[in-house]
């Protein structure tokens, strides 16, 4: 019986899985951002949320906890001096996973997984206005009216300069 073994083995033998899951973990964390493949993301999510969570602690004992997982000192460097000032006051969800489509040459669905703090473009966008089908032509031509009235408030103050 299988109860409670529910953790996705990703076809690989346990010290395989080990080794895979670590080098992930580094490059994410060197890199902030990494493509994989959709179930890969996921166990790499479960597998380094924990660990980001131990570098708020910064102490002796926290980095060699982490260090005995990653095994790569700058890693455990960068995590406890860059990552975790940055995560210190979020409760959680330090990961964020984009799925992109599917892969060229075997179908396999693939997505990133990046830092939710470190991503620059999902943090400055502005949230887009709901619209409908029947809200898509007064919604056009509201911004292009203003566009026109800078536009036209602006042609003057060139004028007189």
């Amino acid at each position: 019986m299988r109860h409670n073994k529910k953790f996705n083995h990703l076809g690989r033998t346990a010290s395989h899985r080990k080794a895979m899951l670590a080098n992930m973990a580094i490059s994410l964390i060197m890199h902030k951002r990494i493509t994989t493949t959709v179930a890969k993301a996921k166990e790499l999510k479960k597998y380094v949320e924990p660990l980001i969570t131990r570098s708020k602690d910064d102490t002796t004992n926290s980095r060699r906890v982490v260090f005995s997982y990653l095994q790569n000192k700058y890693a455990v460097t960068e995590l406890f001096k860059v990552i975790s000032p940055k995560v210190g006051d979020r409760p959680g969800g330090y990961t964020r996973i984009i799925k992109l489509g599917t892969r060229q040459g075997d179908a396999a669905p693939v997505a990133f997984i990046e830092l939710v703090d470190f991503d620059e473009n999902m943090a400055k966008a502005p949230k887009a206005a709901k619209r409908t089908r029947r809200s898509r032509k007064s919604t056009a031509a509201a911004p292009a009216t203003a566009e026109q009235t800078e536009a036209v408030a602006e042609a003057p103050v060139a004028e007189e300069a």
